[in-house]
């Protein structure tokens, strides 16, 4: 189970999310993970993205462009 999402996770979400065209200032990506996971729009329009606590993180890193599409309409 993760306990923290590394620096070095952060970097491949973001590198997800740029490929995506979506702008770093408008990704939150909390260091504490969740069970489960999840993405979804805030209301300032802010994408948010929990790393999932159970998952392994590659796993999960794979799913979560389809995530990002459906939560930001895309």
């Amino acid at each position: 189970m993760l306990q923290m999402v590394s620096f070095k996770q952060i970097n491949q979400i973001l590198e997800l999310t740029d490929r995506l065209g979506l702008s770093r200032e408008w990704v939150e990506i909390p260091l504490s993970p969740a069970s489960p996971g999840l993405v979804r729009k805030l209301t300032n329009g802010k994408l948010e993205i929990v790393v999932d606590a159970d998952l392994p993180f590659d796993q999960w890193l794979a799913s979560l462009e389809g995530q990002i599409k459906q939560a930001s309409g895309r």
